[in-house]
Parts: C-alpha cells; structure tokens; sequence
C-alpha cells in the first residue's frame, strides 16, 4: 500500500526574527532575482482581489526556482482594520512543495518575512543603483514597513542624515525613531525639499495619485518605489519615469500593477524601456551609466522573494531545532 502521509514542516510566525536577519533576506532575494534573470525561475501570474468583506484585498503569489528547487506561494492580502485590533494590516503565509512529487513541505508564518524580503529588494537596488557617494536618504511613507526598508537601507550605503515625509506627519516619529536607533539625524520637510535634497529616496505608501512629482527631481537621484503592487496604485508622476532609467524585479509585474503601469498605459514609456534589476546583478547590464542619472526601481513584490527567504528560514529551523514538525 502506497504511503500517502509525509511530514510537513511548520515555522510559526513566532520564530522567524530569530532565523532570518536583513542580510539573510537580502542575499536570498538578491540570488532570486538574478535568477530570474538567467530564466531559470519564474513567478506564475499574480491573483489580487478585493473579497466584498472588511475591505479586505486577498490573493496568491506563486512561482518555481529550478535552481534552487523552491516551488510554492504566498497566499494572504491587507485588511485595513486590523491595527485597531492590535494585528498587522498584511496578513500572509507561505506554502513549500516538494518540486520532486508535489507534496506540501512546509508552511512558514509570512508576515515578518514580507517585511524583510520588501525591504531587502529595495536594498539590492540601492547596492547596484544607487549614487556612490549618496548621502541623505529620503522616505516618503511612514507606515510599518518604512522601519524594515530605512534599516535594510542604511547598510548600503554612508548615509548621513534621512529626511521624510508622510501624508500624516504625526506618523513620522516611526522614521524620527528608526533614524535614531541607527545613530542618523532625521528630519520632516516637504515632498519637494525632499526630492531636491535626497540621493536615495524610499516611496513606501499605499497611494492610488501620485506624491513625489517630476518637478521635484531635481539630481542624480535613485528612486525605490516599493508600495505600488496593485492596478491603480501610483506613488510618482508618470513622467518621471521617461526621465529615469527604469529597473525592476519584474516587467510583467511593472507594466500591469507596477509603478510603471501608468507611464506604459499613458504612451509615456515602452515596455522595452524597462529592465530587470537581475540583468544588472548578473552583469548583463551596466545599471547606473552616468553620475547624474536618476534611477528608478519599480519594486512590484514577486512569489519568488517570499518563496526564498521562506526556504532559508525552514532550513535554519530545522538547523537549530525551532521547526515542527506535523504527519500530513
């Protein structure tokens, strides 16, 4: 009789701040990406939809790394009351499947993991994309996930003050405080001093019209906008992108629930003007050409970065003895 149970490793929530560090999370997405790159890993089509109940956005990301073998998703959304229930907006977890016979292997808490493969997929880009010798970080959004991408920020680069802006400035004590812990001045200014003076900026909002405009530009700029993961969300003006030199994590992602949505829908921007940030880790391209280039990531969140740090943190687990395990 053919055996039909297998044991499923389980990593609760609880436990993932003690496996997984930035650095972890970042080298794991890093690898992701130039993966995806090389073909060799490949996100299935993203489902997202608002379910009709507690104005609650729900959906599914997926894909398979042949490389490393990662195959599953990502399976959760945003329920915007949760705060005033003392839990996180973003909700999530992670489903691995054994790639060689399709069985469930393990289910990861995600929410944690979210926060730190967003952030470390805007450090990659700071790493490759980012001026030389940036000095002020700019956030605009002061919302949970601002603290994981200042921190995961800060390691890239010499940073030497971060200024910010926040549609609701009594939020900006977050970034004031995150700022602080990393021995960095911060201070709130305008979206348009903002654009002026930071070397680095962070969009990081849930914004449907865009804050940081083309005016506001004024330098050798790299840009990440990292909220922009839903058809008609925008964080910037369109036009700046004709002026940027467009990256991303995935250009199917970009031109249908990216950043680059807008641009590609308003004939400002081709779809053959935007380039994987995989091709500049692999060095397939030259990422930043110029001094006073301005550079844009268009950070969309793809499966494969939840699906990898997932498996990081289920063998690190099993490693050091926090995993369970459960006959399924």
């Amino acid at each position: 009789m053919v055996n039909q149970t297998s044991k499923v490793t389980i990593v609760p929530e609880s436990e993932i701040a003690g496996l997984i560090t930035s650095q972890t999370a970042f080298d794991a997405v890093e690898a992701t990406f130039a993966a995806m790159s090389r073909r060799s890993a490949y996100n299935f089509p993203v489902i997202r939809e608002a379910i009709g109940h507690a104005d609650a956005l729900y959906g599914f990301k997926s894909g398979f790394d042949r490389e490393s073998l990662a195959l599953g998703l990502k399976s959760g959304g945003y329920w915007p009351e949760n705060e005033v229930r003392g839990l996180t907006n973003h909700q999530s977890t992670v489903i691995l499947f054994d790639a060689d016979t399709g069985r469930v292997k393990a289910l990861v808490g995600g929410n944690l993991l979210t926060a730190l493969r967003t952030a470390a997929a805007s450090a990659v880009s700071i790493k490759y994309l980012a001026p030389k010798n940036a000095r002020v970080l700019g956030m605009i959004g002061a919302g949970h996930q601002s603290a994981f991408q200042m921190r995961a920020a800060v390691e890239h680069r010499n940073f030497e003050k971060v200024i910010g802006w926040n549609f609701h400035p009594e939020m900006l004590s977050r970034l004031s405080e995150t700022a602080r812990d990393l021995d960095l001045p911060f201070e709130s200014v305008s979206l348009a001093d903002l654009g002026e003076q930071a070397d680095v900026i962070i969009s990081i909002t849930s914004s449907f019209a865009p804050l940081l405009m083309d005016s506001h530009v004024t330098s050798s700029t790299h840009i990440a906008c990292m909220g922009t993961d839903t058809k008609g969300k925008q964080e910037v003006e369109a036009s700046l992108l004709t002026r940027a030199t467009v990256f991303t994590d995935e250009i199917a992602q970009s031109i249908s629930i990216g950043e680059a949505q807008h641009a590609i829908a308003s004939n400002v921007l081709k779809e053959t003007h935007i380039n994987e940030i995989g091709s500049v880790i692999n060095g397939d391209h030259p990422g930043r050409n110029t001094d006073d280039e301005i550079t844009l990531f268009d950070g969309t969140g793809v499966g494969l970065q939840d699906l990898a740090v997932a498996r990081v943190a289920v063998d690190l687990a099993v490693e050091r003895g926090v995993a369970r395990e459960v006959t399924f």
